[in-house]
């Protein structure tokens, strides 16, 4: 399959959650769904050396690495670096609205310079031969998104971009903080919409707000082209991801949270023999029973646990142990 078929799905980058551990999990849940890294600095890469960034499970694939920068020149160096670790596409972030970002000149504020992204992308697969995507926002601050998201458009299609995903929000680079930004701006979904009838030839990704399969299957029908989900993929990761294969790529069947854990076991095992901590790995499975019978004495017990000395895939097993005590007497009526 194709790289382009599995973003039909994808689980969005974010910040401090979609780290090794966490896509690790994910992809046991779905082998379709197209999974992403936390945004990593061109700079980092280039002039910190900080390669272990880069360091992903085989079994992540397909995987894609999102990049922060906009100097063409050195994010085609980190680009290059990114496709050599293994990744299987580049994606580059026009669309994180934190300070941190803006002092750097990447991000969300480069909606405002649609030229320099396009030098950027053209750079980017000047030197790689994998897929290089973008994603961005609508628009920031007083922005007409209907003036400038096709011009934007227009720009990294003519620069060789073939496929982008678009957060359906503004990012208000004033008076919002990187939180408020995820959940204040109002989302328009009709504009990602009508980009594509400009653009039928753009793969486009629809982010932002999406909290069911359904919604997604919704979108998919409706003509986009993929839908990326993020912190509901995070916080409830068996909704989105358990019935994703079927629904959504019509392959395989269902998976469960319960044979997760028990697959988890021995990657926890080989985390915890490396010098790695429990709790690493078990603050991105709290969520694995949301919405289940057990999920509290689940998440308690991973919680109070994991970070004490000496913890191990035990106290995981103990948890999983509590949660099918609850459910099975549930299920034999």
């Amino acid at each position: 399959m194709k790289i382009n078929q599995h973003a039909r799905l994808s689980i969005a980058p974010m910040m401090d959650w979609t780290d090794r551990h966490c896509r690790y999990l994910h992809r046991l849940l779905s082998k379709e769904a197209l999974l992403y890294t936390e945004m990593v600095t061109s700079p980092a890469l280039v002039r910190g050396g900080a390669l272990h960034l880069l360091d992903h499970h085989p079994s992540e694939h397909p995987v894609a690495l999102q990049l922060g920068g906009s100097d063409p020149d050195e994010l085609a160096e980190a680009a290059r670096i990114g496709a050599q670790a293994g990744y299987d596409e580049i994606n580059l972030n026009v669309g994180c609205p934190s300070d941190r970002v803006q002092s750097g000149s990447f991000g969300a504020i480069l909606m405002e310079h649609p030229a320099l992204v396009a030098r950027c992308v053209a750079a980017m697969r000047a030197a790689v031969e994998v897929e290089v995507t973008v994603k961005c926002r609508i628009g920031v601050d007083d922005q007409d998104p209907q003036v400038v998201l096709p011009e934007f458009l227009a720009h990294v299609v003519g620069a060789g971009c073939t496929r982008v995903a678009i957060h359906a929000r503004k990012a208000w680079l004033e008076g919002l903080s990187p939180k408020e930004n995820r959940d204040i701006p109002p989302l328009d979904y009709d504009i990602v919409r009508q980009m594509k009838g400009l653009f039928p030839n753009l793969h486009i990704s629809v982010n932002g707000g999406i909290t069911t399969l359904d919604q997604a299957k919704g979108f998919l029908d409706a003509g986009l082209d993929g839908v990326m989900i993020g912190r509901s993929a995070y916080h409830a990761p068996c909704d989105i991801l358990c019935a994703a294969d079927r629904v959504i790529f019509g392959k395989g069947g269902d998976t469960n949270a319960v044979d997760a854990v028990r697959a988890m076991v021995p990657y926890i095992d080989a985390h915890l023999a490396q010098g790695g901590k429990l709790n690493q790995i078990t603050r991105h499975m709290l969520g694995l029973f949301t919405g289940r019978p057990g999920a509290r004495i689940w998440r308690r017990m991973l919680s109070e646990g994991a970070h004490l000395p000496g913890a191990g895939s035990a106290l995981v097993l103990d948890a999983l142990g509590a949660v099918e005590t609850l459910v099975q007497p549930q299920e034999a009526v």
